[in-house]
């Protein structure tokens, strides 16, 4: 029998391993990768297919080695960045691989031919074990299926958009179907439910989607906000589209908003208007990179909080329409009109003068605006916006935004068309809407498209506000909310679901 002290002198070991295992901290790395793309459009052999996969992987090892040589334990890399996105759901097909549930405990490296051919996961498995780094990966994922199933596709297998991911020792420990697939990602099927991915690490609760997918309650604000991961895993190709949406912005603006690290790995290439990614955290970016000039790739890396949660200076709650619900309209000099952020109306008013207090609103939403600008430029406009409505053509979704922006230039019909530079500077601003959404992100973007790390802040009343002013000239300063309860259905999940069902009784 062992004395009770020698047990309570285990347990306490134990204990100290444990703690000892679990870091407070851990370096992650993401890399922007230039995709290498297909040279044809049309079908390739398995093998062709194959040879340029292999080429993008020996970019992304190099990257890989490199990241873990810097002492990174995780590496994201982009969506697409092994083969691209030019294809149909035929010219697909010969990049994709049976990705089987995590649960089966398999180390492709070490055991490639256990699930058939899968000579990418292999090599993905390999690059973790042979570096003893996490590994994050965009691939393909083919399911067959057949008659039994009322939804199968008519050629007999489901395709999908997936990341994988592989610890350490190269094991494949999570697997995500991407569910929000974006409009011409026409050669992926659309999961039937959506995917609540999570894992454990010595260093965090991880969880992991795909691009689009941020915009949406399912599964992102899901795994943030109800299954409490500390870091998110964001393999992404995304498209700039000012004001609201180039990559760094939003994507450092939803961190921030729901309080969790992100690491954003986008692909790189110009002609797609696709570059930005970065190591976000609730307090803002810890690196981040965006360059529309040069065609390379990039790996940035950086030492987050491993469980933000727990930090001493976690960001408060904050309830966004606090102050907005709690003062009058400013004084409203001038009159509002209409301007058009794509196809968004939005409500404007501009800014004559070089300091002042506006309220512009449109159907619930009140924003309130006050600012000084350090600088004027002659050349120069700014508005403030608000927009209370439903965005996008065929996906419809439900936006709350209040915006301070830079107009294209002085003719107010071009408000809200993009603008990358600037000249005026801010001595300061506040910026407070009355929002009908606790989901509300901060952005705040300089000329040049670069963020503002450090140089504003976010009250627990819903004041988005300057510190000491803005360092550089200002494009937009930006609160975007999202009401996911007032989203309409899915109409591609919907048609999909029903053209299937008629098929299948014919």
């Amino acid at each position: 029998m062992v004395p009770s002290q020698t047990l309570v002198c285990a347990a306490v070991l134990a204990l100290a391993v444990l703690q000892a295992l679990a870091s407070d901290t851990f370096i992650a790395a993401v890399y922007e990768h230039a995709v290498i793309l297909p040279r044809t459009i049309h079908k390739v052999s398995p093998a062709d297919a194959l040879a340029l996969m292999n080429r993008n992987m020996d970019v992304l090892e190099g990257a890989v080695k490199e990241a873990a040589q810097q002492g990174a334990r995780i590496i994201v890399t982009p969506e697409d960045g092994i083969y691209g996105w030019v294809f149909t759901r035929e010219t697909i097909y010969p990049y994709l691989e049976d990705i089987p549930d995590p649960e089966v405990n398999w180390i492709p490296c070490t055991d490639p031919t256990r699930f058939g051919r899968t000579p990418v996961q292999e090599r993905l498995s390999c690059m973790a074990r042979n570096n003893s780094i996490y590994v994050v990966a965009n691939i393909g994922d083919k399911k067959p299926c057949n008659s039994s199933d009322p939804n199968c596709p008519s050629d007999g297998r489901y395709q999908y958009n997936t990341d994988v991911v592989f610890d350490s020792e190269g094991k494949l420990v999570a697997r995500y179907h991407k569910y929000n697939l974006f409009r011409q990602e026409t050669q992926f099927n659309y999961p039937k439910e959506p995917e609540f991915i999570t894992f454990e690490t010595p260093f965090g609760k991880f969880g992991v989607f795909t691009c689009f997918d941020i915009l949406f309650r399912e599964p992102a604000v899901v795994l943030a906000s109800e299954l409490q991961v500390d870091t998110v895993l964001f393999p992404t190709a995304w498209m700039n589209v000012l004001p609201f949406l180039t990559a760094v912005e939003f994507h450092s603006a939803w961190a921030m908003g729901m309080g969790v690290n992100l690491l954003s790995a986008n692909t790189h290439n110009t002609i797609m208007s696709m570059t930005g990614s970065g190591l976000f955290t609730p307090h803002g970016p810890a690196l981040y990179y965006y360059n529309s000039k040069t065609e390379e790739g990039r790996l940035l890396v950086a030492e987050l909080n491993a469980r933000p949660r727990l930090s001493p200076n976690y960001p408060a709650a904050v309830n966004w329409s606090s102050y907005a619900t709690s003062v009058k309209n400013y004084s409203r000099e001038n009159e509002t009109f209409p301007g058009a952020v794509r196809r968004d109306i939005f409500t404007f008013s501009e800014l004559k003068h070089k300091a002042g207090n506006h309220t512009v609103c449109q159907k619930d939403l009140c924003c309130h605006l006050a600012y000084r600008m350090s600088n004027k430029s002659k050349d120069e406009v700014y508005v403030l916006g608000a927009f209370d409505g439903l965005h996008g053509s065929v996906i419809k979704y439900h936006w709350q935004i209040c915006t301070l922006l830079k107009c294209k230039s002085t003719d107010l019909s071009t408000c809200g068309q993009p603008a990358e530079t600037a000249e005026t500077k801010f001595a300061m601003f506040s910026l407070s809407g009355t929002f009908g959404t606790n989901y509300v992100f901060p952005e705040v973007l300089y000329s040049g498209v670069q963020l503002a790390p450090g140089e504003f802040e976010v009250l627990s009343d819903g004041r988005l506000q300057s510190k000491n002013g803005t360092s550089k000239p200002l494009l937009t300063v930006t609160l975007f909310g999202r009401c996911y309860e007032k989203d309409l259905p899915h109409p591609l999940r919907s048609f999909l679901f029903l053209h299937n069902k008629k098929r299948k009784q014919l």
